[in-house]
């Protein structure tokens, strides 16, 4: 513990240790967990060079399977944790400790699940036997992911921005570790994976620090009764989710581990546009605790108002940042253009379905009536990724198996086509359903500005060259970024405003 201490006390200064106070202050909290996430992208990156960099094409392939296969038994993960900010931001005791109980027996169930299947699930896919150390490590982060996220769930609830702050804390920790288990002892694969477990860890102990008052009520036995019977619904949403993801398979058994890899590399850059979410994290539990719709305009200004330029600039200069990762993937820089108009719109998706969610009124009294459950605009959101599924599984295995089948770049493209329309299909099913719930406004003016200060500076970006070197590149988005940030606050009377409010709610909580 003094060690974490000494991690944390250079990160966490004395005025934001006031964690656990029940005020949430929406854009203050949104815009800490932005920036943190902005900021682990540069740690981010830093970790996926030291993998590329270290490894081949076909590794970092197996690198990204690993995930798209843990992802089947880490379905569970945040099953509990959905309930548990429910009741946690309505003011339910006892719920924080009894989410973390049950979220740990589950995630000790899904590892020895996981453990002896590995052998077969190897053969099938075609990884070659050398890899099972690799896999047999990667155990651990199941774990993991089930004790993050219900620790996250809580602080969610109650003091949002401790997440920005325990995410730096662990990107810290795990580039320092990959350095020297990947650079100095020359161990890539395995390195990455332990440095990733062990930052985790650290991250994991300081969120339990922070929730320690919350772990001394009681356990409410009856709450995880209400929460097994609501998560039919979560583990029914979760299991559409993986559906949807098991094109990504699809992709590895008829592309190769190459068109994985290409896949990989552009969505590692377009991911970076969905941060721009985290600008209305806080919104969700606000309107669970009042109910207080009149946040929602404004949080969407936000969002849009990094999301849109973010793609902008991945769009205009698609083969400079692919090569960040590494120059192997330059051919990958029109699925980045594709994944970067995605990715607005899995940015959209996210924040409308919390607004929905937030809305919905069917456990506030600690019940979850199973036949109300299942007539819930809760569960015909979360119907959305099978229609999704079905829409592209078929249609890919048609493309693949005629059309792509051992062709890398070709293969990576049609699947990314296929899954960036069936998403805004489903993005404006999902737009139906909300505005049919609640009567929200959306800001076109606002957007309308956005983009046209978006196009100017993607114009400017797309006329230079395009540099390939690591340093040019970023200096080139900085460049972008400012151009941007200058075009708007001088056409747009309302974002000087916005920013003025934001500045004046970080004056107003460090004083």
């Amino acid at each position: 513990m003094a060690l974490l201490n000494a991690i944390c006390s250079p990160i966490v200064p004395n005025s934001v240790k006031r964690v656990m106070e029940k005020e949430l202050r929406v854009h203050y909290s949104g815009l800490i967990i932005f920036i943190a996430k902005i900021l682990s992208v540069a740690t981010g990156l830093v970790f996926t060079l030291l993998i590329t960099r270290n490894a081949t094409k076909e590794e970092y392939g197996v690198w990204a399977n690993i995930f798209d296969l843990i992802g089947y038994f880490a379905l569970l993960a945040a099953a509990i944790p959905f309930w548990v900010t429910r009741f946690a931001a309505r003011g339910k005791k006892g719920a924080a400790k009894t989410g973390l109980f049950a979220n740990s027996a589950i995630a000790l169930v899904a590892t020895a699940f996981y453990i002896p299947l590995l052998p077969f699930i190897i053969s099938v896919v075609g990884i070659p036997e050398s890899y099972m150390i690799l896999y047999l490590v990667a155990s651990i982060h199941i774990v993991e992911l089930y004790l993050l996220n219900v620790l996250e769930a809580i602080l969610r609830a109650s003091n949002p921005r401790a997440i920005g702050y325990g995410l730096l804390v662990g990107e810290a920790c795990k580039i320092i570790l990959a350095y020297v288990l990947i650079v100095q002892f020359q161990q890539s694969l395995l390195g990455a994976m332990i440095s990733l477990i062990a930052a985790i860890s650290i991250q994991i102990v300081y969120y339990v620090k922070l929730v320690l008052p919350d772990l001394k009520m009681r356990v409410q036995w009856n709450y995880a009764k209400e929460w097994l019977r609501g998560s039919a619904a979560n583990v029914y949403y979760m299991g559409g989710n993986q559906a949807v993801s098991f094109i990504l398979l699809m992709l590895l058994g008829f592309g190769g581990e190459a068109a994985r890899g290409e896949y990989q590399a552009a969505a590692t850059i377009a991911s970076i546009i969905t941060y721009s979410y985290f600008v209305s994290f806080a919104l969700y539990p606000r309107i669970l605790e009042r109910d207080s719709l009149g946040e929602v305009t404004m949080s969407l200004k936000m969002v849009l108002m990094f999301a849109i330029p973010m793609a902008a600039g991945a769009m205009a200069l698609p083969d400079s940042l692919v090569t960040i990762v590494d120059e192997q993937y330059s051919e990958a820089a029109t699925i980045l253009v594709l994944l970067a108009i995605d990715a607005v719109v899995v940015t959209l998706s996210q924040f409308y379905t919390f607004v929905l969610l937030g809305v919905e009124k069917l456990d506030e009294e600690t019940k979850i009536p199973f036949r109300h459950l299942i007539r819930s605009r809760i569960f015909k959101v979360f119907t959305l990724p099978y229609i999704h599924a079905g829409m592209t599984l078929p249609a890919a295995f048609y493309v693949l198996t005629n059309f792509a089948f051992g062709q890398t770049l070709q293969a990576a493209f049609y699947v990314t086509l296929l899954n960036m329309a069936a998403r805004l299909v489903m993005f404006f099913v999902l737009y139906t359903i909300v505005h049919r719930a609640v009567k929200l406004s959306v800001p076109w003016k606002s957007i309308a500005k956005y983009l046209l200060a978006a196009t100017v500076m993607a114009s400017v970006l797309y006329l230079l060259p395009h540099p390939t070197k690591l340093s040019l590149t970023l200096a080139a988005t900085a460049t972008g970024g400012a151009l941007y940030l200058v075009l708007l606050l001088a056409i747009d009377k309302e974002s000087r405003k916005l920013l003025a409010r934001i500045l004046q709610e970080i004056r107003g909580y460090l004083h």
